[in-house]
């Protein structure tokens, strides 16, 4: 653990010492336990909650506590490590702080940091609640992989302003290795242009506007916590009737990522006809890895500018579908959920959309033409879907795992419409089970009428249809029940 002491630089009358170690935290939830900071309180016991200001911790390592016989300095003994630029913010401007902390043994440990409106300082983005929601997101990010030295220090906080530049500055200057290297140069580049005054005022709007985009995705590792199976194999079964193959190939990508705290290297493609569930398939997965998803739908896809986004030198530019998705989820670990990639070749004279793919499903960066930046993609996870996979370029088809989804069985058929489909159309238009009652004859009959359609799609039809009848006659007949017989199922559906 790093320690920094300028006891024994030359000249060091004007120097205070440099006293604090940092440590390198995970945790997401602070706690006397597992501080933010650590304090020395070998002099004084520091009540649960104190007012003062910090001092810059990379030349005076203090906290100035306001106590009412004056102020008071405690040396600052630790730090993690993700927060050591958002310290020296806080020193910098001379922002008021509340610290709630804990004296133990080895220290005052403060494990919540609240600005306060009094006393005179710079607040800056401060108000607004920028303080917690800097906090927040530096909780959700992982450790820097290294500590910063004084130059890279000094570089990270420069003064080049999460809409306004301001406070775009702010957090670029908190955030400190926390955002990844290319990103942190990046933003440092377009913090100039969005300033300068040597530019167009359209240039100015396109750089804050990419700032603001990219300031606002929380930028994450490819380390995965472990899922529990179990719950896993709840959802598949919530979700899915049968399918047991395919349950089966989902369970061991979640076994893989058990062990390897990584995304498999392939994505996962689902083929199979329409209607039987695949995209029901990609949601569970998607909830299964309690990830944010979005959907890209290649059958609405015919130029390669609708995902890679258009150059900001066209006045109505803005950025590509795959990273609009990005800035809603807010985070760059997620599922992209890819339908119809078997059309995903269909371009228009413009390029092949299924191109701009490839660079997506390779993990090793993507870049939008509006952002001008290579976005880290380690932790996306492709889920698609295809009706016909010989229509699927052989580049794209080496980036999946292929899993066939076979069509239902009438038997399994007759099972969904009973125990999934009705159940869940009754409950959406508020029936009960003894008021549309639907035996097993006559399902029979319904999922007879659909013998040639593939899926389970009309027989969902055909259940909002049959319990539509049924409230309307409750509703208009005034009847307290209807009970359809197959020769009632085909008068309404045939």
């Amino acid at each position: 653990m790093p320690v920094f002491d300028f006891r024994d630089a030359p000249n060091n009358k004007n120097m205070s010492e440099c006293t604090y170690t940092t440590f390198r935290s995970n945790e997401r939830t602070m706690t006397p336990e597992k501080p933010i900071i650590l304090l020395d309180n070998k002099k004084c016991q520091w009540k649960h909650h104190e007012e003062g200001v910090f001092t810059n911790p990379n030349k005076r390592t203090t906290f100035e506590f306001k106590e009412e016989d004056g102020v008071v300095a405690a040396d600052i003994l630790q730090i993690d490590l993700r927060f050591v630029s958002l310290l020296k913010w806080l020193g910098e401007n001379h922002i008021n702080v509340r610290l709630s902390g804990v004296n133990t043994e080895e220290g005052y440990a403060v494990y919540k940091v609240r600005e306060i409106a009094h006393g005179g300082g710079t607040k800056l983005s401060a108000e607004d609640g920028f303080l917690q929601f800097m906090i927040e997101r530096l909780l959700a990010s992982n450790a820097p992989a290294e500590e910063l030295n004084d130059e890279e220090i000094d570089e990270a906080g420069d003064d080049m302003k999460l809409t306004s530049i301001q406070s775009i500055t702010d957090f670029i200057s908190c955030a400190g290795r926390t955002l990844p290297d290319n990103i942190q140069l990046w933003a440092r580049r377009n913090l100039a242009v969005a300033r300068s005054n040597e530019v167009s005022p359209e240039e100015r709007r396109h750089a804050q506007r990419a700032l603001s985009i990219m300031m606002n995705i929380q930028w994450k590792s490819n380390y995965f916590e472990a899922i529990d199976p179990k719950e896993a194999r709840r959802i598949l079964d919530e979700e899915l009737y049968g399918m047991e193959r395919v349950k089966q190939r989902i369970m061991e990508t979640i076994i893989q990522i058990n062990r390897t705290h990584t995304l498999p290297a392939y994505g996962l493609l689902l083929v199979g006809p329409a209607g039987t569930g695949k995209s029901q398939i990609a949601y569970a997965v998607a909830r299964i890895l309690k990830l944010p998803w979005t959907t890209l739908d290649m059958s609405s896809i015919n130029d390669p500018e609708q995902l890679t986004g258009s150059s900001r030198i066209y006045s109505n530019a803005k950025p590509g579908i795959i990273m609009e998705a990005f800035s809603v989820a807010r985070e760059s670990n997620l599922v992209f959920i890819i339908n119809e990639l078997d059309k995903a070749a269909s371009g228009k004279g413009n390029g092949n959309p299924a191109d701009v793919l490839l660079t997506l499903l390779d993990n090793l960066g993507f870049t939008d033409n509006y952002l001008e930046c290579m976005v880290p993609t380690v932790g996306v996870y492709p889920i698609a879907t295809a009706n016909d996979k010989d229509q699927i370029s052989a580049p794209l088809m080496s980036r999946f795992a292929v899993i066939d989804i076979p069509d239902y069985t009438t038997k399994e058929k007759q099972i969904i419409f009973s125990q999934f489909v009705l159940p869940k159309v009754l409950k959406r238009m508020s029936l009960k089970a003894d008021e549309c009652i639907i035996p097993e004859e006559a399902v029979k009959t319904v999922v007879e009428i659909y013998a040639n359609t593939s899926g389970i799609r009309d027989l969902e039809q055909a259940a909002e249809h049959l319990v539509a009848n049924s409230l309307y006659q409750i509703e208009v007949d005034h009847v307290s029940s209807v009970t359809y017989t197959p020769e009632m199922v085909k008068s309404l559906l045939l």
